[in-house]
């Protein structure tokens, strides 16, 4: 295998783990707070399709993000309302909010099928582009993907080293407790899903808008999910969310990259390795002891009411 087969199949690593980097940052501090919202999939479908009908309807693809983020903050919304003001469960909420999306998103995009956009384009970075094969590893990307290389580095700022941070983590950690000494816990957790979902349109807009410049239904492949699987991967901590991405990236590209070599091997039995990885993680975290191992926190997907006791 030479260098320049080497450099291709990174970049396209970065490529292909940046939106389920920029769901899981998302999800990362929705479940900092102690929800698990299991609707990303969906989410992530509307905000593919409202993001790609807003660019392809003004020719701007800059309007396409915002229309995509705020898809996901309404989408993240609704499932606040159901959870935190109603008491739904909220494994059962997240289901339902990924089956409305899927289903939605086909309906609102089918005249859309087959449309193309013109996305953002690759931009070179002067001088750091021509450093060789780093320069064509990292600096040769779209704007979104150089967001998302920043976005890690400031979310683990907040969340480690501000009171922000502290008050996220107490409030998914002993939401009671946090209560009792005047947190507003329902507000904190509003704020927490509203930005998840936020960040779960913007991956969707990089799928319609970058990735595949065009819409077509469930497009997002699953990829929802295994960004659950990446936050339980990195126990909880943004800075490794980062490199799991990019795991999950190449993992996923491995079927293709193996079939250009020549490999005998299935390409049907490659491309569910992350999948399968999703389905093994799902069922190990389901036991409390391994979510203790994981550091994950301690209220996580139980329910908050402000009028009971601790």
């Amino acid at each position: 295998m030479d260098a320049d087969l080497i450099v291709q199949i990174l970049f396209a690593a970065i490529k292909t783990g940046t939106p389920l980097l920029l769901i899981a940052l998302g999800e990362v501090i929705c479940e900092k707070s102690g929800i698990l919202n299991l609707g990303q999939e969906g989410m992530m479908l509307m905000g593919a399709v409202v993001g790609f009908i807003a660019a392809f309807s003004t020719g701007n693809a800059g309007f396409g993000v915002l229309a995509a983020m705020l898809m996901g903050s309404f989408m993240s919304l609704i499932f606040a309302v159901l959870v935190l003001q109603l008491g739904a469960n909220q494994v059962a909420t997240g289901l339902a909010l990924t089956i409305f999306g899927t289903g939605l998103s086909a309906f609102i995009g089918s005249e859309f099928v087959g449309n193309t956009v013109q996305g953002f384009q690759p931009i070179a970075i002067p001088l750091l582009a021509t450093i060789p094969y780093l320069g064509d590893i990292l600096f040769k990307h779209d704007i979104l993907v150089y967001l998302s290389f920043g976005l890690p580095i400031t979310i683990a700022f907040v969340a480690n080293r501000t009171r922000i941070g502290l008050i996220l983590k107490a409030v998914g950690e002993n939401p009671h407790a946090a209560n009792a000494i005047g947190i507003k816990v329902l507000k904190v957790r509003y704020l927490a899903i509203l930005f998840g979902g936020a960040m779960t349109g913007l991956a969707g807009s990089y799928m319609s808008l970058v990735y595949t410049p065009m819409w077509a239904e469930n497009m997002t492949a699953g990829r929802g999910w295994i960004a659950l699987a990446l936050v339980v991967f990195a126990s909880w901590r943004v800075g490794r969310i980062m490199l799991g991405a990019y795991l999950f990236g190449f993992a996923s590209i491995m079927h293709l990259v193996l079939q250009g070599l020549g490999v005998d091997i299935s390409s049907n039995l490659l491309a569910m390795m992350p999948y399968v990885a999703t389905v093994i993680v799902m069922v190990v975290i389901s036991a409390d002891q391994f979510k203790e191992k994981l550091l994950a926190p301690r209220s996580l997907g139980k329910p908050f009411d402000p009028r009971d006791m601790a």
